[in-house]
This record gives C-alpha cells, structure tokens and sequence, in this order.
C-alpha cells in the first residue's frame, strides 16, 4: 500500500509542476518583461489575469514540493526521482497540443521524450523493494 501511495503522492507533485509550468508559460507571455513590470505595475497596464495565473502557479508549485515530500516517504529515491521526468513529456505534449502555447512538435523533441519516458518504464519496471529500517535496540 505505501508504495502506491507513493505513486499517487509523485503523480501529483509531477501533475502540480507541469501545471505550474504551463501557467508560468502562459502568463509570462501576457506581462510585460520584469525589468518594465513595476512602470507597469504603477500604471494600471498589468493583466491581472495573468497574474493570478502566475500567483495559482507558484501556489502549485509549493503544493507539488508538499506532494513530492510525502513521496519520498514511501518510495526508494530512484524510482520516485525518475517519475519527476514524466513532467518533461507532459509539458511538451501539452506546450505543444494546446495552441495557446504556438509551440510546435519536432521529431528530435519527440524523440528526446520518447526516450525519456522509456527511461522512466525501465527504471520502474521492476518491482520495488522498500528498504526495512532497523531500529537499535
């Protein structure tokens, strides 16, 4: 049980953080650069949808550490630290489905996620073996 839980808790964190990602992306490309943000601040002229989405993103992303911790509870570090490269795959499929992002799919990016996503299936197609933690008498 606590070995899928541990699965459960590092999807979450993987889903949290491409989320953040994606949001981070899109809302970066509606501000204006931080080096005018504060001119822009000061003027009325931010958007302020795009910054809830970056302020939804960061909360995210504290939200994923929290799920990521709760991982490494139960899961051996390699296979829960593998798992976190199902992110790369995700934001590209996504960055590259969704056409609010105008990104593009490559066969060399393509085949860069292929690969690593059968990285992450070898990595973690053995079972795992949670190590027994003695205890001193």
């Amino acid at each position: 049980m606590s070995l899928r839980r541990g699965l459960v808790f590092a999807l979450a964190s993987v889903l949290l953080g491409s989320a953040a990602q994606l949001g981070m992306r899109w809302s970066m490309t509606r501000l204006p650069h931080p080096e005018q943000l504060i001119s822009a601040l000061s003027n009325g002229s931010v958007d302020a949808t795009a910054v809830s989405v970056v302020l939804a993103a960061i909360l995210a992303y504290a939200v994923s550490m929290f799920t990521w911790l709760a991982a490494l509870r139960d899961l051996p570090l390699g296979r829960a630290y593998s798992l976190l490269s199902i992110s790369y795959a995700l934001v590209y499929v996504l960055a590259a489905s969704l056409p609010v992002f105008n990104e593009t799919f490559s066969l060399s990016k393509t085949l860069g996620v292929a690969l690593v996503i059968l990285g992450v299936v070898t990595i973690n197609s053995r079972p795992a073996h949670t190590p027994t933690i003695r205890r001193a008498p």
